[in-house]
């Protein structure tokens, strides 16, 4: 069976390790991704996670591809300008999106339709077909200004998943931590889980 693309977008909020374990994750599900990162966000992963991540969509592409062990062609870089990558239109994007994480801003630019760059064209033609839309703030406290904008966007049926992990199934590191944000995100989209158990169940010591 072959899997429609999911587009993801990593911008510059702190948290880049979500974006990065979510791309791991989807690819792992066999999943097509496009994906998008900002310049902002490429700035966050070299400063939280000594990760240098080459210029060129292409070789962007290879190094996670080899890093993720992901199947030939399985992912596709599209840098900030590429107004003809699939996701600028209609017609060809896919009807998924994750913006993880999302800045404040990209979220303000998003709730008001400006498409300067491609992540935020992207979001905006899901929200214009109807698809669905996942934004990941990561920003705290949070202003009137962003309440509102999460408000707008909440109407328009995109949905807001704040990077806010809960604790339950007792996470020993980090990325405990960090895969129960992902898990959540994984159940919206539909793609089956083993990240955490489901509310209830027991807890593995794994």
């Amino acid at each position: 069976m072959t899997h429609a693309p999911i587009t993801l977008a990593i911008t510059g909020a702190s948290g880049g390790v979500y974006g990065l374990r979510l791309l791991e994750c989807l690819l792992g599900a066999g999943r097509p991704v496009y994906l998008l990162i900002s310049e902002a966000g490429r700035l966050v992963l070299k400063m939280e996670a000594d990760l240098a991540l080459p210029g060129r969509p292409t070789d962007l592409a290879a190094a996670l591809t080899e890093r993720f062990a992901a199947a030939p062609g399985q992912l596709t870089v599209f840098g900030p300008k590429a107004w003809t990558a699939p996701v600028a239109s209609g017609s060809g994007a896919p009807r998924q999106m994750v913006v993880c994480p999302c800045t404040t801003g990209t979220l303000g630019r998003i709730a008001a339709g400006s498409s300067e760059a491609l992540i935020e064209r992207a979001a905006d033609v899901v929200i214009k077909e109807r698809g669905q839309l996942i934004l990941v703030p990561r920003e705290t406290p949070l202003s009137e200004i962003h309440l509102e904008n999460m408000l707008r966007l909440t109407r328009m049926g995109v949905v807001m998943l704040p990077a806010n992990p809960g604790f339950y199934h007792r996470p020993n590191d980090l990325a405990g931590v960090v895969d129960f944000v992902i898990a959540r995100i994984l159940d919206r989209l539909g793609i089956e889980q083993a990240l955490i158990p489901p509310w209830g169940a027991e807890p593995t010591d794994d």
